[in-house]
C-alpha cells in the first residue's frame, strides 16, 4: 500500500493573540507528510518549491520514510509564501501577504512509480491540477481523498464540480459545505454532496470536531479541549494526514475504520496547533499519540448506570 500527496510545500509566516514567527516551514503536502509519516512509512509527496527553500526541512521528512522526489526545485524562483494573522476566536484570520511565485508555474508530474499508490491525497490546489494528477494515474486508487476551499467554489465552479465527481472522499468546512451544497442544514448538505460523486464526506469544524457522512449513516468525532492552542495553520491538513495515514497502515477503507480514522486525524491535529508551524508534528512520540487517542476515547465513552 502507498500514498500519493500533492499540495505546496512552502513558507508561512503566522501571527496569532499568542506570539508571531518569521518564515517557517508550511504548505498543505507538508502538514499532509508529517501527520501520515507517524502511520505509514510509504508515502510520496508531489510539489513545486524554488531554490530558496530550506532543504534541511525535506531532509527531515525523508528521514521519516518520505519519498520527495516528486518536489520539482525551481532554479532561481522563490517559494509559495503566504502571511496571516488569527484572531483572538482563532477561527478568524487575515490574509497579510500571498505570493504566488512558483505556484503559478506549477505542473504535477508523477513519477511512474507513484501511479499505482493505493492512496491518493489531493490537497487544496487549482481543481484542474487534481483532476490532471487523478488523470496520470495508472490505475484508479482504491480511495482519492480531495480538499478543496470556498476560493475554488467562487472561482471554477464548473471545475471543481468535475473533479468532486472523480474523488471518494471529500474533505471541507461546515461554511464550505453549506456554500457548496446550497442548504444550510449539514445533513441535507451532505446529501447532496454525495449525489455531485463522492462516496464520503468529511464535514471540519475546527474546535467543534468534524462529522463523517456516507449514505445514511453520520458519525460526529468531537475535538478534544485544549490547555494551548497557539496556531491552528494547516490544522484541517494535518488531519488529513492522520486520517490517510490510518487507512493505509490499516489497510481498510470501509465506513467504521473510516471513524477511527477520523479520531486519528484529530488527534494529529490537536498536537499541530500547539505550536507554531510543524514544530509540534516533528517532535512526536508513539507514546503521546497512543496516550492523546485514548484522551479521545475518555471523552466520547459513556458509562449510564438504569435505575428502576
Amino acid at each position: 500500500m502507498s500514498i500519493v500527496t500533492v499540495g505546496t510545500v512552502a513558507f508561512d509566516a503566522i501571527e496569532t493573540p499568542f506570539g508571531k514567527t518569521d518564515k517557517i516551514v508550511g504548505g498543505a503536502a507538508t502538514y499532509i507528510a508529517w501527520a501520515a509519516s507517524y502511520f505509514t512509512k510509504d508515502l510520496n509527496v508531489v510539489s513545486v518549491i524554488g531554490d530558496d527553500f530550506d532543504m534541511e526541512e525535506l531532509h527531515k521528512l525523508e528521514a521519516r520514510g518520505v519519498d520527495t522526489s516528486g518536489i520539482e526545485i525551481k532554479a532561481g524562483k522563490k517559494s509559495f509564501f503566504w502571511a496571516g494573522k488569527y484572531h483572538m476566536d482563532m477561527n478568524s484570520r487575515d490574509t497579510l501577504a500571498t505570493e504566488l511565485n512558483v505556484l503559478l508555474e506549477f505542473n504535477p508530474v508523477l513519477p511512474e512509480a507513484y501511479r499505482t499508490a493505493d492512496f491518493l491525497m489531493l490537497g487544496n490546489i487549482d481543481p484542474m491540477l487534481q483532476l490532471n494528477v487523478i488523470q496520470q494515474m495508472a490505475k484508479r486508487p482504491k480511495l482519492i481523498i480531495m480538499d478543496t476551499m470556498n476560493f475554488w467554489m467562487d472561482s471554477t465552479p464548473e471545475q471543481l464540480n468535475a473533479v468532486i465527481k472523480e474523488v471518494d472522499v471529500l474533505t471541507i468546512n461546515d461554511a464550505e459545505a453549506r456554500q457548496l451544497s446550497g442548504e444550510y442544514s449539514l445533513v441535507k448538505a451532505a446529501s447532496k454532496i454525495q449525489e455531485m460523486g463522492p462516496k464520503f464526506l468529511v464535514i471540519k469544524k475546527g474546535e467543534h470536531g468534524a462529522l463523517l457522512f456516507h449514505k445514511n449513516h453520520v458519525f460526529f468525532a468531537p475535538a478534544l479541549p485544549l490547555e494551548s492552542v497557539f496556531d491552528p495553520t494547516g490544522a484541517g491538513d494535518t488531519f488529513a494526514g492522520g486520517f490517510v495515514g490510518w487507512l493505509d497502515k490499516t489497510k481498510d477503507i470501509s465506513f467504521d475504520n473510516m471513524k477511527r480514522a477520523i479520531i486519528f486525524g484529530s488527534a494529529m491535529a490537536s498536537f499541530c496547533v500547539e505550536k507554531f508551524g510543524t514544530e509540534r508534528l516533528q517532535s512526536l512520540s508513539e507514546e503521546e499519540i497512543h496516550e492523546r487517542i485514548e484522551e479521545f476515547v475518555q471523552l466520547v465513552q459513556v458509562d449510564i448506570d438504569l435505575v428502576g
